[in-house]
């Protein structure tokens, strides 16, 4: 008696997929152009500020927001594509290009009037100070 066994259509799907994705090993990269790219971002916290670095490689200056409301910092803007020369062929093409935007929660109210942020090399460093409330006093206890 041979036992017949069913693959699910879903299962079959997969399967194709992956073989796809094996037989062309240099198109992955063009699927993944089409998500887009988003900044890498670092946020660090003292007492008495809160510091962000955004790494933005390729993006000039002149392309970037930086904006504080309501406690959310938010960092937008573009990688622009470089004029490609129509007599090139790409046989691996995995940089990313267009518009990002990251939004933070902040961890405690900062003062929006000392804001600083500065620009170079393709990194964005973000300096808040915290406002006076939200920095803590020590409490002495008393008998």
């Amino acid at each position: 008696m041979t036992m017949v066994t069913r693959r699910s259509p879903a299962l079959s799907h997969i399967e194709r997929r992956m073989q796809q994705l094996f037989e062309e090993p240099f198109r992955l990269p063009f699927i993944a152009e089409d998500m887009g790219w988003t900044p890498s971002v670092e946020v660090t916290e003292t007492d008495s500020s809160i510091d962000v670095t955004a790494e933005l490689p390729g993006v000039s200056k002149e392309d970037v927001d930086v904006d504080l409301e309501n406690n959310v910092l938010t960092i937008r803007g573009e990688k622009k594509q470089q004029k490609q020369e129509k007599e090139k062929e790409h046989y691996l093409y995995e940089r990313y290009y267009g518009s990002f935007q990251r939004s933070f929660s902040l961890p405690a109210p900062v003062d929006e009037s000392s804001v600083k942020a500065e620009f170079r090399n393709g990194v964005l460093r973000i300096h808040l100070s915290k406002a006076a409330q939200s920095r803590g006093t020590k409490i002495t206890i008393t008998d």
